[in-house]
């Protein structure tokens, strides 16, 4: 069995054209001018995302407040800067970031999910990347340690506002009336 190359020069700093450039679902993501090779996701990764998805999108449909999609879709912080998120929503009042290919600029709510493979990049790394760009509100889940973590954005700092360990329920601060339990999660 032959497996395609994906023709990928190197180069020390990559920008979004270079990254437009990669082979439709290609598994990488531009973080601060650097290809980051992202790999499929664990099955239970896969069912927390699905979980999540199901109830987001049914409370966003319901009140017509905005889109809501998951990974893969690209979205562009910068030029050096694209990534994956695994859940994302944009607010109607923001449409207008939302272009064919790429949502161009920060969505209102980013979820990661972590996967071993994953974890540091999505607690550390993206996180200062959505706090830069300014995210108003991040989700990481674990599904292995069944946690949710609430962050909001305050004065361009990402503030703690719940940590849900195993069972309760996360209220989202951005869209009134949104919450999921865990136990749905998980």
């Amino acid at each position: 069995m032959e497996t395609a190359e994906l023709p990928i020069p190197a180069k020390e700093r990559y920008t979004y054209e270079d990254y437009a450039e990669l082979p439709e679902g290609a598994p990488y993501e531009l973080i601060s001018g650097k290809l980051i090779m992202a790999p499929a996701p664990s099955l239970l990764h896969q069912l927390v995302q699905s979980n999540l998805l199901y109830a987001l999108t049914g409370f966003v449909r319901e009140k017509d407040s905005g889109t809501v999609l998951a990974a893969p879709v690209d979205v562009r912080l910068s030029d050096e800067t694209t990534v994956q998120p695994d859940v994302l929503f944009v607010a109607a009042e923001h449409s207008d970031r939302i272009g064919e290919q790429v949502i161009d600029g920060p969505p209102d709510l980013i979820v990661e999910i972590l996967s071993p493979a994953s974890a540091h990049r999505d607690a550390v790394v993206k996180k200062r990347l959505y706090e830069k760009h300014g995210v108003p509100e991040y989700w990481i889940i674990d599904p292995e340690g069944e946690t949710v973590e609430l962050y909001c954005l305050e004065e361009g700092i990402y503030q703690q506002k719940a940590r849900v360990v195993e069972k309760g329920n996360v209220s989202s601060t951005l869209l009134p009336g949104f919450s999921v339990e865990l136990a749905d999660l998980f």
